[in-house]
């Protein structure tokens, strides 16, 4: 299998810590998250990425290399201005001729690739997106309002569940062929699928999925990983 890993994002909600490091590149545990990532890919059959990198992205082409010491094939494909989440998948329209990976550079997740890419191929889509069931609290009353404007209900703080997108996708060659030039992100490519009569598949994980984009989420992927590495790490 082959995976596109989107590195190049400045991110800025975890800033000062990335003013001057890449997000990719930061430590869990002793470990940089990017890290983690590609040692999951390579233990669900995984050999060749492509990082598609931006900001700072000489220290991350300086770490992986060519992938060697992590017994993949890395190649790096550089943004000389943001396009988006999508947009940069479009320089690889004419070079995949097979399904493949795509999913952003800071997740910690115990997700199974493996069968995300088999869910794929066994439904036809040209798009699968893996789904977490995440609550979220509201802290507001929230108001429920019927046609006249009368009150007919109120929940106080109420706690939601919501189906949310993972950030880590599998795709078709020709889901490529929908994405133009310029800026695009992924959330438009889905609706664009949708629009013009085409399926998008999902594949619903139940186990664990953070982005470390926010200060809080990138201290409880920290203390997750310190309470059980291995969840996270497979066997050398």
């Amino acid at each position: 299998m082959r995976a596109i890993i989107l590195a190049g994002g400045r991110g800025t909600r975890l800033r000062p810590f990335t003013a001057s490091f890449p997000k990719p590149l930061m430590p869990v545990g002793d470990i940089p998250i990017l890290e983690i990532l590609l040692r999951q890919l390579k233990a669900h059959g995984v050999v060749e990425v492509t990082l598609l990198t931006g900001h700072l992205a000489y220290l991350l082409e300086g770490y992986f290399e060519d992938g060697r010491r992590l017994g993949l094939r890395i190649d790096y494909i550089r943004e000389e201005q943001p396009l988006g989440t999508a947009g940069p998948l479009r320089q690889l329209a004419d070079t995949l001729r097979d399904d493949f990976l795509v999913m952003n550079g800071d997740l910690l997740t115990d997700l199974d690739f493996a069968s995300l890419m088999a869910q794929h191929r066994g439904s036809g889509a040209p798009v699968t997106v893996s789904v977490y069931t995440r609550a979220e609290k509201i802290e507001l009353g929230v108001l429920k309002v019927d046609e006249s404007g009368d009150v007919v209900g109120y929940d106080e703080k109420p706690t939601l569940e919501l189906d949310v997108s993972m950030g880590a996708y599998a795709m078709s060659p020709k889901a490529l062929e929908q994405i133009p030039a310029g800026f695009y992100d992924m959330p438009q490519l889905i609706r664009d699928v949708l629009s013009r009569g085409g399926r998008v598949a999902t594949w619903r994980h139940g186990g664990f999925w953070l982005d470390i984009g926010r200060v809080d989420d990138y201290s409880l992927a920290n203390q997750k990983f310190a309470e059980n590495p291995g969840d996270f790490l497979p066997p050398d």
